[in-house]
């Protein structure tokens, strides 16, 4: 993890919090396909071209990883690693004008998309049953990203993209059997500049104490259309995730 992640957890270590069961970890693993990631750098000038379509994104597995902490009342604090690393190759028939760098028509590329995700997350528990809990908050998300393009003959180039960006955050979990439940969860939030969507839906199994397997479906869409780049990208994970409570 990257200095803001570790301080991060540093907070949660050192804010006080509820009893019982104050602690939660999460980790997920995926396999990941992208149906769309189309590019242009830069965004006003640059040829547009997808990495998905005129190339070819291999499938991958991708994981994360969720520490959270239990505060008082109704208030919980929980930080993400998520990292996702796609590679691309293939043949574009027309010349590639990418980050100022030209790539000639019919060149190998090779392509690595990078959108690594740090976030904190602030919960606030709406409702609280036995069978149902649903939660709204606020997430702070890094984005730690980039697109590197390479024909293997000297042209290279990589535009990188760091920035934090701020989400709304949903959390239901519908317990429909006493060991059976439904999940859903969402960072989202859309402006005039792009958006951002994270929406995971998954069917929870509870087989011991504080436990809970998921298996489920998440999507990562969005994307952002400035001077500086274009980019939009439609990313689906197939889940299989293990929380525990502690």
């Amino acid at each position: 993890m990257n200095a803001s992640a570790c301080l991060a957890v540093i907070l949660l270590a050192a804010l006080p919090a509820a009893a019982g069961t104050p602690w939660s970890l999460d980790f997920e693993a995926a396999m990941v396909t992208a149906t769309r990631n189309d590019v242009a750098v830069p965004g006003d000038a640059g040829t547009p071209f997808s990495l998905v379509d005129d190339l070819s994104t291999d499938d991958d597995v991708a994981f994360r990883v969720r520490l959270g902490r239990r505060l008082g009342g109704r208030h919980s604090l929980a930080v993400l690693y998520a990292p996702l690393r796609l590679y691309s190759h293939g043949q574009i028939d027309a010349p590639v004008d990418f980050n100022g760098t030209g790539f000639p028509a019919g060149a190998d590329l090779d392509a690595i998309y990078q959108f690594d995700s740090y976030r904190l997350t602030w919960l606030y528990d709406l409702v609280v049953r036995p069978k149902l809990e649903l939660g709204l908050g606020l997430t702070a998300k890094v984005r730690d990203a980039f697109i590197e393009l390479d024909d293997g003959g000297g042209n290279v180039s990589r535009k990188d993209d760091l920035g934090v960006v701020p989400l709304v955050h949903v959390q239901l979990d519908w317990r429909l059997r006493r060991k059976i439940g439904l999940l859903l969860e969402a960072d989202a939030l859309a402006g005039p500049q792009g958006r951002a969507e994270d929406v995971l839906v998954a069917l929870a199994l509870r087989p011991w104490g504080e436990g809970t397997l998921r298996l489920g479906f998440r999507v990562l869409e969005g994307g952002v259309d400035v001077d500086a780049v274009y980019n939009f990208a439609l990313v689906q994970y197939y889940v299989f995730g293990w929380g525990q409570r502690f």
